[in-house]
Parts: structure tokens; C-alpha cells; sequence
């Protein structure tokens, strides 16, 4: 009966898998609805949970588990990124050869890492099947088949594990996850394999010159699994059994090999090579079976190479008389290697497998689509950008001449009809008073917005500052990843969210300051005509006529004005409404090259389609350009025909503050309309932003409890030392008279490094002369061996007394420091949307709060200046949630060290 080797199963834990994703689901993709995929997310969790219990049986239909969780792993890699500042979940694995023994070094590794999850899938994927190859029918040409096949798929996954398990676990891993351990389990599989490979030759009675060489390469492998398996560093890890059982298979089957070679021998009638081969298989597999012990199963080998030696020797002694060469003079045997290593592939592995989340976009490509969509944004709004500031550059020469108001005040006694009309609009939008209200909303949703930012803030550095004064305190047997590590990319982003709202406040006051100048003349629009035409002063007829060849100029030129705007107003909606399809190319570029170049392909397509549009735009200008030269000229000659009337002068100039005052309202009704969309907007980003730090800052915590208790597991375990030998006063033998009093011991310090210091005799000192220990003086110390912290202040402690950590934000609508209500203003909850609505999509497109700022999407906040300084034009090129941690909320109000601090 074959005796092969398998390798043990690591083992693992079920962890917590749809809350964290489903929240980078809904934080990362913006419009990608979380509740399509619960269904998914659960089925991904079973999977997992399943792969453990099916772990444990050797069987294909295992294995089949194990390949389809494998490959769901390596389907999200790039969707839902498993890391410790994206989706974080800590995935804890023991050493598969761990003896429970206390000097064996890391038999446990726990990683926030998808990465090493996929490595730990590997090698259990391997172990499986080694196990499967173990437990076959080894009588039976199938069983055979099957176990050859298995052992060559489990050295290729070994040997793929070497080259890769340094770059994808970034740490020490615990020792079967070693290079050097994975290299030597990729030798025995293959060797095992080998031999497998010789077992079904034999039995199917192949050629002896055929199996001599298989059975030679054989022996070949073992001993370069045995070379490897007796390195230094991995002596100690094998079981005990691995190491004879590999070495007699070494030297049994070099005898074999010999034997087989000694029937081609016999065959050729060289019957001294004969005797000379079977004597070095019967010194082989006597060697074999002294290294092996118990082990030995190769008894019937034996006993038939002992019978054919003697058969030989007596034939050659009676009738050949062969002469017995030396059997270095003759030639080797060969060797034949059949058996190697299954090459490794990234196909899935199971043919049952199907993506949970094909319908979600790789983060390449949806990150490359939103860089796109920045671009398509910046480059439309820089476009839409320079034909507003033209036509407001226009609006404002046509005012400060009074034109048209001028053409139809030739009279000088009625309100003009554009002035009419004019503050027919203003009425019918709401006049001063709508815009009134929205300069009075705008406070209050910045403080909503800078709340929930400062928030935010607060956690970060309340969690880095727990972490830095436990770094502090345990030194290096603080392991985990430093927070300032892991919350730079949050800090960063909420230092950016913070300039826009800087930004956004500057953008606030100037538009209070264009109110304030025009106020009166945008109240006086607010009104009936009537009070308008009394308002206004009254002139003496113009000298210029109806009829006069400068006013028809004039009228002609107003209307190619007209023109003008109305043509650009189609330029805008094409800019918007342009359609482009860039998920084929993304995808396309991701399959070819495994990563896109989202910049080339970007800007290639963009031109192609803006650069006719741009083309219209500079047409445009140049067209602006030689109108308003005309109309400068004709209003010219306009001016000198009433130069001599110095009765409208007044009248005039009151016009032209009329017309400044209708554009300025329409401008501050974009602007402050923008700006109310802009802080709404804003309010969801940083919601998301809040739920992703309140979720790392659980998720830190937990892993901050689960390191505190190992140390303390740690740190009981230590040996406490000699035992103190008992007060004199329990010596029935000491005399009570003989009692000296007892010294008062000094206030106990305690630590981690041992024990606390106990009252016991000096040494050679007379029992008689102790006194029993007194503890009036200072409380009693911590038991042997466990941990009692004295080095100041813990976290979440403040003057030595334990306090409270941050508490979780609240589901509730947020009311900030002193609970300053809101109103009926909607807020979004952390679980997403707003009470009673949808939450809002993410903008895109022009932004009308600052229509000529030309805004770097890709920095994601605005520049300065206004109207240059403003709100940003897009808000996609504000940050992007790209990390995700566990959605199981904030820290609940538990002391951590409350228990550790009981003997201060």
C-alpha cells in the first residue's frame, strides 16, 4: 500500500463581509444603487462561511467550494478592494503545521487584505488536494490517475504561492506561508506525483528500461524535497513522521531503479551487471528501510530483490560464470520526468462559477470614467465659461449706453418697453424678496455643512491620538499599522472639502456685495410700472428721430445681438447634451493592457467631439467683436444728435442703473440658486465622508480590543518569578514575642515587565524578624502577571480617570454643538438620502453660482476669485470616495483600558 504525505488545512474564522462592502458600494459608486446588491453581498458571505465547513472533507465536491469563493475573490479584486484604508475587514489565519507550541514562532496572522486572503485560498486550495490525492484508490488505475493529477496541481499552486506571498502578504507571514516552506511543498507534490506516475507503470507492467527511469527521477525528486525539507529554518516545522517517510522514499527508490535496470540486464544476458544492480537495490532498500522505521513499505520490493539476487548469484556461480563489474564502470540508468508542476493560470477555477457583482464596473474603470466626466466637465464649462463672460462683458457695454432703453425713450416722458419687460420678469420670479430669502438660507446650510466637516475632523485625530499614546506605551508589541498611515488619504480629503468651503464663503460674501450695490435699483424693478415711471425723472424729446438713419443702425445692430445670444444659448445645450460612450474603450483597454490610459483615450475622444463646438465659440467672439465696435460707433453719432438736451441726463443715467440692476438679479438668482444646489450637494459628500471615518474608527477600535487582549493573554502567561516565602507570623515554631514591626513598603509600581514587588524576608534573615506585609499604606497589587498601566493619562481618559471615547454620530438630524436646530432644512442621514427624499445625485455640467471660473476638476476645489472665485462648476471633481471601512458605526461609550487601570 502507497503511503503518501498531505499537507494540513490553515484554518480560519467567519468575519463580518456585508456591511463593509455594502458600504463602499454605496460611498464609492454614486450611482449605483447598494440595495441591488444585498442579495449578492449575502451569497458572497455564505460562500465564505461555507468554504470553511466544506474545508475538512477530501473530496472533489469541496474542492469545487473552495474554487468558486477563490475566483469570487479574484472577480471583485478590482471592484470592491480589499485593504486596510479601503474595504476593511481583517482576515485571521493560524500556521497550518502549528504544534501549540510556545516557541514556534507567528502561528496566527491577521491582515486587512484581500491579497492575503487570496494567498491563504491558494495554499488551502493546494492542501485540499493533496489531501484528495492522498485518499485515493491506490490499487486502481484511476486512483492512480487521479492522485498524479492532484499532487501536479498542488505543486503548481506551491510554487506560484513562492513567488508571489512576499509582494501580496507585505509582512512576515506565519511559516508555512514562508518561500522556502511553499518551495519545498512544491518538490514532494511533484515527487509524489512521481511516484504515482511509477506505481501505474509498474502496474500496468510497462517496459523495465521505462520504469527504472521513472523510478529513477523519482528518487531524484525526493531528494530534492529532502534537501529543502532539511533547511534550518524549517527543520522544526514538518511533522515527525515527514522527514524518514521522504528519505526512505529516496533510497527505495534509487533501489528500485537499480532493480528494474538489473531485468534489463538479465535480459541482455549480462548476467554480472545483473547480480551487480541487485546488490545495490538490496544495500538501497535496506538503507530505505532504516531510515523509514515504521514507515518502511516497501517489504515486498524487498523480498523480491533478495529472492532474485540469490536465483542470480546461484546461476552465475553453476552456469555463467559472469565476471561481477564495479558498479561505478556502469552506465546510468536515466531518468524520465513525467511528473511536474501544473502550470498556474488566472482563469477561474471552477466551471460552476458565476461573478455575484458583474453588473458593478472594475474601480478602473469606473475611476477612469470619472476622470473622464471631470474632463468632459472642465473642458464644457471652460467653453460655456468664456461665451457667458462675453455676453456679461456685452450686457455691461449695452448698459453703460443705455441701449436699447435709449431707442425706445426717444420721447423721454414713458417707461421704456425694456425696462417694462424687464421688471415684468423680476416680478414674476419674486422680486427683491426671493432673492432676500435665498441669501438668508445660505448661513445656514454652510454651518450644517461645516459641522458635520469638523466632525469629522475630530474623529481622525481623536482615533490618531489613541493610537500614537498606546504606540508609546507597548513599543513594539504595538503591531498594527500606525493611524497616520492609514488616515492620510481622509485627511487629505477633508482638508480639500474644507477649502471648498473656504472658498465657497469668499464666493458668499461677494455676492452680498453685488446685492448691497444694486439693491436699490432691483427693488425699484420689483415694483408696478407705475411707481417706476414715477420714479423716474423726466427728459425733453431726443433730437434723433424715429426715422433717422443712426437709430435704424442701432435697432439693426440690437437685433444681431439678439442673434448673437440666442445662438449661444444653443452652443450651451449642445456642450451639455454631447454623448459620449467611454465604458466599451475603458473596458476594451483594461482587457488588452491590464490597466487604461484613461488620459489619452480621454482627450482623443473629447476632441473628436468638442472641436467643432469649440470652432462655434471662437466664431462667436469674433463676431461679438466687430458688432459691438458698430453699435460703440453708431451710438456715437446717437449721443452727439442729443448732446445739446441736458434735461435727460438724469433720466438717462437712470435707465442705465435700471438695466445693470435687471442683469445683476438675474446673475445673483444663478449665483445663490447654485450656491443653495452646491451646499446641498455638499452635504451627502461629507455624510459619506463622516460614515467612512465613524466606520475605520469601529473598526480600529475592535482591532485595538482584540491586540490589548492578546497582550494581556501575553502577558499573563509570563513566568511571575519565585513565590515570596510566607509572613513569620504563620511559623507555628516562631516566637510572637521575637516580632519586629513590620516595615511600611513603599506604594506598589506596577507593569508589564513582572510581578509587583512583594513583602518577604530578606535573605538569611530570621524568620522571626518579619512582620506580616502591610497593605494600609497602598491598595493591593494586580495578580501575577497581569498588566497595570502607570505611564500617565490611557486614551479616552482625561486626569487619570476614564472617560468616555467619541461617541457614535448620532441618526437623528444633526443639530451641532448646543443643539442648534436646523428647522425643517433636509439633512442626510448616515444611512444614505435625506428625510423624506431621494439624495441627491452627484451635479454635473455648468455650474451657474460661478459661470466664468475655470475650475481644475481634477484638484476637486474651486480656485479663487469671483465671479472667477466662486462654487466649483462640477462637483465630480470633488474627492471621490475611494476607501471604505466595516459599517458597524462609532465606538460605543466603553472604556478600553477601564479594566487594565483598576490598580491606579
Amino acid at each position: 500500500m502507497a503511503t503518501f504525505l498531505a499537507v494540513p488545512l490553515k484554518q480560519t474564522q467567519e468575519v463580518e463581509l456585508i456591511k463593509p462592502l455594502r458600504g463602499f458600494i454605496q460611498n464609492t459608486f454614486s450611482q449605483v444603487e447598494p440595495d441591488d446588491y444585498n442579495h449578492a453581498l449575502n451569497e458572497f458571505s455564505k460562500l465564505r462561511n461555507l468554504m470553511i465547513a466544506k474545508s475538512v472533507d477530501k473530496h472533489e465536491s469541496a474542492l469545487d467550494v473552495l474554487y468558486r469563493y477563490y475566483d469570487q475573490l479574484c472577480a471583485i479584486e478590482n471592484k470592491l478592494p480589499i485593504a486596510e484604508n479601503q474595504v476593511r475587514v481583517n482576515f485571521k489565519w493560524r500556521n497550518a503545521f502549528d504544534k501549540e507550541s510556545l516557541f514556534g514562532g507567528k502561528q496566527i496572522l491577521g491582515i486587512a487584505s484581500g491579497a492575503y486572503e487570496k494567498v491563504c485560498m491558494l495554499f488551502n486550495i493546494a492542501a485540499l488536494q493533496s489531501q484528495i490525492a492522498e485518499v485515493q484508490n491506490h490499487d486502481s488505475d484511476e486512483g492512480l490517475k487521479t492522485s498524479a493529477k492532484y499532487f501536479q496541481l498542488a505543486a503548481g499552486i506551491f510554487g506560484h504561492l513562492k513567488d508571489i506571498v512576499l509582494s501580496h502578504v507585505q509582512q512576515e507571514p506565519t511559516p508555512d506561508l514562508s518561500p522556502d516552506t511553499l518551495n519545498a511543498l512544491s518538490a514532494l507534490m511533484v515527487a509524489q506525483a512521481q511516484e504515482a506516475i511509477y506505481r501505474k507503470a509498474a502496474a500496468d507492467r510497462m517496459k523495465e528500461a521505462m520504469v527504472a527511469k521513472i523510478s529513477h527521477q523519482c528518487s531524484d525528486l525526493y531528494s530534492d524535497a529532502m534537501k529543502l525539507m532539511q533547511l534550518a529554518s524549517l527543520k522544526d516545522l514538518w511533522p515527525k513522521e515527514w522527514l524518514p517517510l521522504v528519505a526512505c522514499k529516496q533510497a527505495a527508490f534509487h533501489g528500485m531503479a537499480e532493480f528494474y535496470q538489473s531485468c534489463v540486464s538479465q535480459q541482455s544476458k549480462t548476467y554480472g551487471e545483473q547480480i551487480a544492480r541487485l546488490q545495490k537495490a538490496n544495500e538501497l532498500l535496506t538503507a530505505a528501510q532504516t531510515r523509514g522505521g515504521a514507515a518502511f513499505a516497501f517489504k515486498t520490493e524487498q523480498g523480491r530483490i533478495q529472492r532474485e539476487l540469490q536465483a542470480a548469484k546461484k546461476d552465475n556461480d553453476f552456469i555463467y560464470h559472469d565476471k561481477i563489474p564495479d558498479l561505478k564502470t556502469l552506465p546510468g540508468i536515466g531518468k524520465a520526468a513525467i511528473a511536474k508542476p501544473s502550470p498556474f493560470t488566472n482563469k477561474p477555477m471552477s466551471e460552476k462559477f458565476t461573478d455575484l457583482f458583474d453588473k458593478l464596473v472594475p474601480l478602473p474603470v469606473y475611476e477612469a470614467l470619472t476622470a473622464f466626466e471631470n474632463r468632459k466637465s472642465q473642458i464644457a464649462n471652460a467653453e460655456i465659461g468664456r461665451l457667458r463672460e462675453q455676453t456679461q462683458l456685452m450686457n455691461s457695454i449695452l448698459a453703460s449706453l443705455n441701449l436699447p432703453a435709449a431707442l425706445e425713450d426717444l420721447s423721454g416722458q414713458k417707461v421704456p418697453q425694456s425696462v417694462i419687460e424687464k421688471a415684468q420678469q423680476i416680478k414674476d420670479i419674486g422680486g427683491i424678496q426671493f432673492l432676500n430669502k435665498l441669501m438668508s438660507d445660505l448661513p445656514e446650510l454652510l454651518q450644517r455643512n461645516r459641522e458635520i466637516l469638523n466632525e469629522c475632523i475630530n474623529m481622525i485625530e481623536e482615533e490618531e491620538k489613541s493610537d500614537k499614546q498606546l504606540r508609546e506605551q507597548f513599543k513594539e508589541r504595538w503591531t498594527r499599522t500606525s493611524s497616520d498611515k492609514l488616515t492620510q488619504p481622509m485627511r487629505d480629503e477633508s482638508m480639500k472639502y474644507k477649502q471648498i468651503l473656504d472658498t465657497a464663503i469668499n464666493a458668499d460674501r461677494i455676492v452680498q456685495e453685488k446685492f448691497e450695490k444694486h439693491k436699490q435699483a432691483i427693488d425699484l424693478l420689483s415694483k408696478s410700472t407705475g411707481d417706476i415711471e414715477k420714479a423716474l425723472p423726466s427728459g425733453g424729446g431726443a433730437h434723433a428721430s424715429e426715422g433717422s438713419g443712426v437709430v435704424k443702425k442701432l435697432r439693426q445692430l440690437m437685433e444681431q445681438v439678439e442673434t448673437i445670444k440666442a445662438e449661444r444659448e444653443v452652443v450651451e445645450n449642445e456642450f451639455k447634451e454631447a454623448k459620449f460612450d467611454m465604458t466599451s474603450k475603458f473596458f476594451s483597454a483594461l482587457a488588452a493592457d491590464g490597466a487604461i490610459n484613461e488620459e489619452m483615450l480621454s482627450e482623443s475622444e473629447l476632441d473628436r467631439i468638442y472641436g467643432p463646438l469649440r470652432q462655434q465659440v471662437n466664431e462667436s467672439l469674433q463676431k461679438q467683436d466687430s458688432v459691438m465696435a458698430q453699435v460703440q460707433t453708431a451710438n456715437m453719432e446717437f449721443c452727439q444728435a442729443k448732446a445739446s438736451d441736458q434735461s435727460g441726463a438724469q433720466r438717462e443715467a437712470m435707465l442705465k442703473d435700471l438695466a445693470a440692476g435687471f442683469d445683476m438679479f438675474m446673475e445673483l438668482k444663478s449665483n445663490l440658486e447654485e450656491g443653495t444646489k452646491f451646499y446641498n450637494d455638499l452635504t451627502p459628500l461629507l455624510v459619506r465622508l463622516q460614515n467612512k471615518i465613524s466606520d475605520f474608527c469601529f473598526a480600529r477600535k475592535t482591532e485595538k480590543d482584540e491586540l490589548m487582549s492578546d497582550l494581556q493573554k501575553s502577558i499573563a502567561s509570563q513566568p511571575t518569578g519565585p513565590t515570596p516565602p510566607p509572613p513569620s507570623y504563620q511559623n507555628p515554631t516562631a516566637s510572637t514575642q521575637s516580632r519586629a514591626p513590620p516595615a511600611r513598603p513603599p506604594p506598589p509600581q506596577f507593569s508589564s515587565a513582572g510581578p509587583p514587588p512583594s513583602a518577604s524576608t530578606p535573605s538569611g534573615a530570621p524568620s522571626s524578624q518579619a512582620g506580616p506585609p502591610s497593605y494600609s499604606s497602598a491598595p493591593p497589587g494586580p495578580p501575577a502577571g497581569a498588566y497595570s498601566y502607570t505611564g500617565g493619562p490611557t486614551p479616552y481618559m482625561s486626569g487619570g480617570q476614564p472617560s468616555a471615547p467619541p461617541s457614535q454620530p448620532s441618526s437623528q438630524n444633526y443639530t451641532g454643538s448646543g443643539q442648534q436646530s436646523w428647522g425643517n432644512a433636509p439633512y442626510p442621514q448616515p444611512g444614505g438620502g435625506y428625510q423624506g427624499m431621494p439624495m441627491p445625485a452627484m451635479p454635473s455640467g455648468f455650474n451657474p453660482y460661478n459661470p466664468y471660473m475655470q475650475y481644475p476638476q481634477q484638484q476637486g476645489y474651486p480656485n479663487q476669485g469671483y465671479p472667477q472665485q466662486g462654487y466649483p462648476q462640477n462637483y465630480q471633481g470633488y474627492p471621490q470616495q475611494q476607501q471604505q471601512y466595516p459599517q458597524q458605526g462609532y465606538p460605543n461609550n466603553n472604556p478600553p483600558y477601564q479594566q487594565q487601570n483598576q490598580w491606579r
